[in-house]
């Protein structure tokens, strides 16, 4: 059985591959995959070969946001059917460690993650993982839109953990794919002011396209927040927001766009100002999955660019060569061309 898949090699080398079709293992499923987000993750892995500790020293299939349909089960799978379309949760944990039994599995050391080096991950025809982490989709959603269930999700863990509940007012800054969506979740959290700021006029536009309050992250604020949902990972960004905040406000660090930031120590003092960082996610995909088919969390604006697996590479550095792009999606499915969205009985 053919098993195209995108593999990344140290020196930013990536290479088109026809492995081998996994088989299910004990209480597995092996998935079709329709669709696979491009997440800055494995862009940050093609550029430079390394997320911290977290070093490309084998050949490794990239991508961890997907979605596809169950094709075989593994031994003692109980529940799931063959043709079941699932989104799959790319982190498997060991269910037996302090975190894990605590219900806060997103810290397990032991977890398994696609695309975390050693880990394969997901731009490949045909992947296997834990039946418990592929989860139903509902009907209605397309491969690619459940696909995001992912990002969502860190949209969904960043606002539990800022506690954000109806009446807040909330800023986000970074108006990247994470940062429209952590926006989207928090209006869906029942916050009555949700703010985004950034530097990109497009992306403010596709903003305000998704019923958002949209600046430009340099215009003064005028007004004062309850939370802050920090996506950009820059300095300025993290001073500005943190300083409309409002006493008692909360502020959560979801951004990695450098390794240190500057705090104002007074400020975060004299306002007693809550300050949370958020390591992916857990318990969160029936609820993301769920905010996506009602639609109160929207993909379609945010989804710019759609490829074949052979163009993998193009989409891992479509943000160098256009501006004006968000997310794009690889069809493991499909070779050369570039696809439409994926329909929700697509295979």
């Amino acid at each position: 059985m053919q098993n195209l898949s995108a593999v990344l090699s140290s020196g930013s080398r990536l290479t088109i591959e026809d492995r081998p079709a996994p088989e299910p293992g004990h209480r597995e499923v092996l998935v079709r995959i329709g669709a696979v987000g491009i997440c800055g993750s494995d862009v940050h892995y093609y550029e430079h070969g390394r997320i911290g500790d977290h070093v490309v020293k084998e050949p490794m299939v990239v991508g961890h946001e997907a979605a596809g349909t169950i094709v075989a089960l593994g031994r003692d799978v109980e529940g799931r059917a063959v043709g079941e379309r699932v989104a799959l949760e790319p982190g498997v944990p060991c269910r037996n460690c302090v975190q894990c039994l605590s219900g806060r599995y997103n810290l397990c050391p032991d977890v398994v993650f696609f695309a975390t080096p050693p880990v394969d991950g997901a731009i490949a025809q045909l992947v296997t993982i834990d039946a418990a982490f592929a989860h139903p989709v509902p009907d209605g959603l397309s491969h690619e839109q459940a696909a995001m269930a992912e990002p969502v999700s860190v949209g969904v863990w960043a606002a539990r953990r800022a506690g954000i509940t109806a009446g807040d007012r909330v800023l986000v800054t970074g108006a990247g794919p994470i940062g429209l969506w952590a926006a989207q979740v928090a209006r869906a959290f029942g916050a009555v002011d949700v703010t985004v700021t950034d530097l990109s006029d497009f992306r403010l536009l596709v903003a305000r396209d998704l019923g958002l309050d949209a600046r430009r992250v340099d215009e003064p604020m005028t007004s004062e927040y309850d939370v802050l949902l920090e996506c950009s990972g820059v300095q300025p960004a993290v001073t500005s927001g943190m300083a409309a905040l409002a006493r008692g406000g909360r502020m959560v660090l979801i951004g990695m766009g450098t390794d240190r930031v500057s705090i104002d120590l007074p400020l975060l003092q004299n306002r007693e100002i809550t300050i949370t960082g958020t390591y992916r996610y857990a318990n969160t995909y029936p609820l993301a999955l769920s905010l996506l088919a009602s639609g109160v969390v929207r993909v379609e604006e945010i989804i710019t660019h759609r490829f074949g697996i052979e163009e993998t590479e193009a989409a891992l550095t479509l943000a160098r060569r256009d501006p004006q792009s968000l997310k794009a999606i690889v069809c493991p499915q499909v070779a050369g061309a570039v696809v439409a969205d994926i329909t929700p009985d697509a295979s």
